[in-house]
């Protein structure tokens, strides 16, 4: 009788084991794709924020003033922090990339190294001084210095009303030049999205 009953046990539980397996399906998308699941921020919010609000930088009167000054040269820009101060966890680290991603592509800004990276590569240079030869060593006191700063925020405002919600967000950036302190150019970017549970 034992054994029967345990027989039993083993089947349902197999049994409630492919029912489960049968039911999850995964479908590779383009990265393009524009998903919209949860209502939260996502990677469609940072793509689009990211090269929408970097055109919006290069269209501004700061470029072409700073184009004239300088005989045509490109600004060398350097991304600061971009900080969360959203209702959510949002990968700001990952928003950072995007709009460097923005700036490279346009061809018409250079982009400098920021944060622990740049750290990482003066480490690299350091070593470098000790354990290459002397025709592929890098030399020191050859770095690029930024011209700008580009820093910012993500904010977020949520109304709720029972099963309805709207979702507000603003990323303000701004662009400081590094040796005046002057500040050239506020942008931003808002999205409103409606969530129906």
């Amino acid at each position: 009788m034992k054994f029967k009953a345990l027989q039993l046990a083993l089947i349902l539980t197999l049994g409630f084991t492919f029912t489960n397996c049968s039911s999850h399906k995964v479908e590779r998308m383009s990265e393009n794709t524009v998903t919209d699941l949860s209502g939260r921020w996502n990677e469609t919010d940072s793509r689009l924020t990211a090269e929408e609000i970097t055109a919006e930088l290069m269209e501004h009167s700061w470029y072409s003033t700073y184009a004239s000054e300088h005989g045509g040269k490109k600004p060398v820009i350097i991304v600061g922090m971009i900080t969360n101060k959203s209702h959510e966890h949002i990968a700001t680290e990952t928003f950072s990339k995007d709009i460097e991603k923005a700036i490279i592509n346009s061809g018409r800004m250079k982009l400098v190294q920021a944060g622990n990276m740049r750290e990482e590569i003066r480490a690299e240079r350091a070593d470098q001084q000790n354990f290459a030869s002397q025709s592929t060593m890098k030399k020191f006191g050859l770095e690029n210095g930024a011209d700008f700063m580009l820093q910012g925020t993500i904010n977020s405002i949520v109304d709720q009303y029972k099963k309805e919600k709207t979702v507000y967000y603003q990323i303000d950036l701004e662009l400081t030049n590094i040796e005046t302190n002057d500040k050239v150019w506020i942008g931003d970017k808002k999205i409103k999205k409606y969530i129906n549970k």
